[in-house]
């Protein structure tokens, strides 16, 4: 596939090395240093693009795409305050957009087994669930979109949690997430169950961004001959 690859930071890089060892190709690579370049003639010569960059440059990366014609597999997360807008957006198009806050095909599989464990605890409510995330210091938001999504999904199953906070909390009814910021620390999510006589824990930690990468490579791949909004249980088939 030809693929525009837009943010070329750590996780950019690492997609572009995974993508050539693929097979792949990359005529169209945005950055800081040539947004011009970003153009609906420019993005239609690809097949589909990959964006990783930060919430508050991710929704108008999206909708250029949208309005290029082009697929788009994004994993910049701290922006869902306009997914509304943007499904509307890719509906009006007609396009096509994959969206994760974590496309580790590892991290993907840690969702289920975190949502199948919520289910089974929610019966002993004498464990008290909280969250602890851990990252590279280069990371702009927090939680994490990896956290959140646990988050929500132990509050779908959970009636006496209304809410999760980024800070500890000893209030009943908020499920605590405490972030860290530490290099070098590519991801590390710990949900811990723990009562007056016992923890029980899970864990995910990435050693390194190639996981990642061949994710997102996998859901640009998915994108072929597509319209619609997908996420990553759609892309692995779970």
């Amino acid at each position: 596939m030809k693929i525009t690859l837009i943010g070329y930071g750590k996780m950019g890089k690492a997609i572009e090395a995974a993508g050539l060892a693929m097979g792949h190709t990359f005529p169209l690579i945005i950055d800081l240093h040539n947004p011009t370049d970003f153009t609906s003639e420019k993005l239609r010569e690809t097949d589909v693009a990959i964006e990783f960059t930060g919430p508050h440059t991710a929704v108008a990366n999206i909708k250029t795409c949208l309005d290029g014609g082009v697929p788009i597999v994004s994993g910049s997360t701290g922006w869902l305050e306009h997914w509304n807008e943007v499904l509307n957006y890719c509906e009006e198009k007609k396009g096509c957009l994959i969206y994760s806050s974590n496309y580790s095909i590892g991290v993907n599989l840690f969702f289920e087994a975190n949502a199948w464990l919520a289910r089974m605890m929610k019966q002993y409510p004498e464990y008290r669930v909280s969250m602890e995330e851990i990252h590279h210091t280069e990371k702009k938001d927090a939680p994490s979109g990896t956290a959140i999504t646990l988050a929500e999904a132990i509050l779908a199953e959970r009636n006496d949690i209304n809410r999760w906070v980024n800070v500890a909390s000893q209030e009943p009814d908020e499920l605590a997430i405490i972030s860290s910021r530490k290099d070098p620390a590519p991801g590390t999510h710990i949900i811990r169950y723990s009562s007056p006589i016992d923890d029980i824990e899970i864990t995910h930690t990435a050693h390194n961004r190639t996981g990642f990468a061949n994710g997102a490579l996998l859901a640009a791949e998915f994108t072929k001959d597509r319209s619609g909004i997908f996420n990553m249980k759609q892309v692995l088939g779970i």
